[in-house]
Parts: structure tokens; sequence; C-alpha cells
């Protein structure tokens, strides 16, 4: 039977106990992954943005900006102390809301690829799922810490979080969406599961929610393409297979030592979308096995400190929203990297850190300079 953290936990003070500011394996992992993705933009989009636009630089311009205001982020994350996200949950939720109904409602919405999922301000766009993701663990953490006496009542520490999951996921599925509301869904049971909520509440969810994604899958064409290239992409690989077939070609080209950076095949216009959502496949045929296995191994030291630090911090809110963060960011990497080697049906996501997108880029910056911020509070 599984229990909630004890709110009197010790605190992490790795980086107390250096004498720095910040925890410098995170800040190194994070801050490695960031330069290894301008390069690695840089090479996939070159010649996407000179066809499009007319100058090679093009993304990679952009990339910077946001990784600049990236980092301004987390060291502003870092240093606002984590209890005020609780006066914060509310607003954050009404935000959330707001934009994703403004995607549906209103003229700011932005279509691409058959789904609106973007804001258009100007020539800014924001993609206001990715900030529903921190919206969502901040109030998890905030309610799930409140509720610790009854949390494993169902009206209590099941209905209330299922009823938010609830309410964000249906405008996300109008955009259509259906894989980020499965991501919310799983941060939330993950959260729910550690707080101590009835494991019995949790798998009946699960066994709800079978049929439903069975039922959206079938009802909806292009998923069910998706899944039957899925099984079989080689059948399919002049149409849904398409993506599958050369990102598995990028890997297998790539070998061990890889061709070389700037020297892929695939990015030249074989394989869609190679600065974003398979970036990693470029990865795999530019830098081969090695460099593959050196970023899995600095994804794992975020998910390592992640934990620690939730393991580790001074209160629950710290403890769930460093479990909620660490888990949305771990999550996002095995989908995409599931996705690129064919181990997942295809999903839009990007990749943490590395891919091209300001939206992303900035939230999980700011999830970092959270963790951090958590991870560097003293015991009272």
């Amino acid at each position: 039977m599984q229990k909630p953290i004890e709110q009197d936990t010790p605190v992490n003070a790795d980086s107390a106990a250096s004498g720095s500011p910040y925890d410098v394996a995170l800040l190194f992992a994070v801050m490695f992954l960031v330069g290894i993705g301008l390069v690695m933009v840089y090479s996939a989009s070159s010649a996407l943005a000179l066809k499009k636009f007319g100058t090679d630089y093009y993304f990679i311009k952009k990339q910077v900006l946001f990784s600049v205001a990236g980092f301004m982020i987390l060291l502003a994350c870092r240093h606002i102390p984590y209890p005020m996200y609780r006066l914060l949950t509310y607003p954050m939720l009404l935000v959330a809301i707001i934009a994703l109904l403004a995607v549906e409602l209103t003229g700011f919405g932005l279509s691409a690829g058959g789904a609106a999922r973007w804001l258009r301000l100007g020539s800014f766009t924001f993609q206001p799922s990715e900030f529903v993701r921190l919206a969502l663990v901040v109030f998890l953490a905030y309610s799930l810490s409140r509720k610790t006496d009854a949390i494993r009542e169902f009206s209590i520490g099941f209905v209330p979080h299922v009823l938010v999951l609830s309410l964000l996921s249906v405008p996300i599925l109008l955009q259509p969406d259906f894989g980020s509301v499965v991501i919310l869904a799983v941060i939330t049971w993950v959260m729910m599961f550690v707080a101590g909520v009835r494991i019995k509440y949790l798998l009946v969810s699960v066994a709800c929610l079978i049929p439903v994604g069975y039922a959206c899958a079938i009802h909806a064409p292009y998923r069910l393409r998706r899944l039957m290239s899925f099984i079989d992409p080689w059948k399919y690989s002049t149409d849904e297979g398409y993506q599958i077939v050369h990102s598995l070609m990028a890997f297998g080209s790539g070998g061990v030592w890889g061709k070389g950076i700037g020297n892929g095949y695939q990015k030249l216009f074989y394989l869609p979308e190679p600065h974003t959502d398979f970036i990693f496949s470029v990865i795999g045929e530019e830098v081969g096995l090695l460099g593959i296995c050196i970023i899995m191994a600095l994804y794992l030291l975020i998910i390592f400190k992640g934990i620690s630090i939730a393991r580790n911090a001074r209160d629950l809110f710290g403890s769930f929203m460093a479990i909620g963060l660490t888990t949305a960011i771990g999550l996002q990497v095995c989908v995409n990297m599931g996705v690129a080697l064919g181990l997942l049906p295809t999903k839009g996501l990007t990749l943490p850190f590395l891919s091209y997108g300001g939206t992303s880029l900035l939230m999980n910056m700011a999830s970092v300079g959270i963790l951090m911020n958590i991870g560097a509070a003293k015991a009272r």
C-alpha cells in the first residue's frame, strides 16, 4: 500500500553544501542539451529554411533568442521562492483555460498540419498546451498537499483532480491533440499515486479510459491510419508510415559514430519536421549511437536529479511539484524518442531542450528553474 511522502522529509542540500546557489549537475545537463540543440537545429533546418525563407539562418536565429530567453526564465524561476506558486495556483489555471478557449473561439488561433494548437499575437506564437502542463502540475501539487489527511477518500483525493484534468482536456481534444491529453492524464495519475490516492481508484480509472481511448482512435480516420502504420510502417511507407520509415533509415545509416554533423541525408526534404518532432532522428544519423547515448545519459541525469529533489524537498507541496515537473519532462523525452524509433505511434511532440520551438523550451527551462529552487530551499 503506497503512502504519501512524509512532511518532515529532510531537504536536499547539494547546492548549499557545494557553496553554489545552483544545482551544478542539473544546470550542466540542461545547458549542454540546449547547446547541442542549437547545433542540431541549425544542421536540421538550414536546407529547409533556405528553401522557404531564402536564408539558412531563419530557424537558428529564432532558436538562439528562445534559448537566451529560456535561460533568463530559468534564472528567474530559480530565485522565486516556490511556495509563492501556491498563491498562483488558480490564476495559472484560469490563464490556461482562457488560452485554450482563445485558440478555438477567437481569431488569434493558428492552425498547422490540420490542428489548431497555437495562439498568434503579432509575430509571436504560443502553444497553450505547453503552459497547461505547468499549470496542472502546480494545481495538483497544491491540492494534493492540502488533502493529505483525507487523500484516500474518493470524493477528496480522486474526484476533484480528475475533474480539473477533464476541464483542461476537453478544449485540447477539440484542437485536436489526443496525445497531449494522454500526457496530462499520466502526469495526474503519477502525482495522485505518489500522494497516496487509493490504488483501486487509479486502476479503475485506467480500465475506464482504455475503451475511451480505443473509441477516439477508431472514430478518427487519421488516428486509425497512424496505428496501422505503427504496426507495419513499411507497408504504408508512402503515406502514414513515411515519417517512421525515414526516421528509421536515419538511425540505421548513422551507425555507431554517425555521418558527422551537417552530413545527414534524411533532413534534406525526406524527413518531415527534422528540426522539431524528428530532431532525434537527425541526431542519430549525424552523431550515431555514441551521441545518442550521451544525450540519453544527460536526460537520465535530469530525471535522477528531479527525483532526488522530490524525495528531499522540505514540504509536500515542493515534493509533489518536483515529481510532477520531472514526470512531465521525462514523458516528453520518452514519447519523442519512442516515436522516432518506431516504438510508439506518431505524435507531434518536441524533444525537451533540443527541438526547435519557443513555448516548449521556455516552459521546460522554467520547470528546471523551479526544480532548482525546490532543491535549494533550506529547512526551517
